[in-house]
């Protein structure tokens, strides 16, 4: 699996475009993102901080639905969640302006923005599509729709597809929380 991703790679540098790629090393497994800064630069830009600065290290996967995405990005877990102790979210820089109208849509192994329903209120929780739903994209119409798409999963959607299936149940304010943590144990910029 790791040959296609070095001639990806290798195929990208010789057109002199610089591909970043991020690795989410989880209990599950490791996924790999190509992350699109052309497209979404300041989404790029703000996803890179957090991972530099190792905020998604040890973050839950706090919403897991098998038919629509996987999200993470701003919960610790503490350690007996289902006694009463829950879930702790993390501290977040200021919210991002929203980029849906870039050309990217949120197609299967898509990974986007998760935001309230005031569109320039992301930070840093993500969500990686486990099927194509395009009704998040951006409608040409109305510049606050749409969920912003900044990379593709480029290895790994098998454990994508793991942590989709995993049993869930409600939990406080969480409707589709794995019932074992499943976690970013690290994230890292690879290139």
């Amino acid at each position: 699996m790791k040959k296609p991703v070095l001639f990806l790679a290798a195929l990208l540098a010789a057109a002199g475009v610089s591909a970043q790629i991020v690795k989410l090393q989880t209990s599950e497994g490791d996924i790999r993102i190509q992350l699109d800064a052309d497209k979404a630069p300041k989404t790029v830009a703000n996803f890179v901080q957090y991972v530099k600065a190792g905020h998604y290290n040890g973050v839950v996967f706090h919403r897991v639905m098998d038919n629509f995405m996987i999200q993470t990005g701003g919960y610790d877990i503490k350690l007996n969640q289902r006694k009463g102790e829950g879930l702790q979210p993390r501290p977040t820089r200021p919210p991002i302006p929203l980029e849906s109208h870039n050309g990217l849509s949120n197609v299967r192994g898509s990974v986007a923005m998760a935001r309230t329903n005031d569109p320039n209120s992301a930070t840093s929780q993500f969500f990686i599509n486990v099927v194509d739903n395009v009704m998040l994209d951006g409608q040409p119409d109305n510049p606050a729709s749409g969920y912003a798409v900044f990379g593709q999963v480029i290895e790994g959607m098998d454990v994508v597809d793991k942590i989709r299936m995993a049993p869930v149940s409600p939990y406080q304010v969480h409707q589709h929380l794995p019932v074992n943590a499943i976690t970013i144990n690290k994230a890292t910029v690879e290139k």
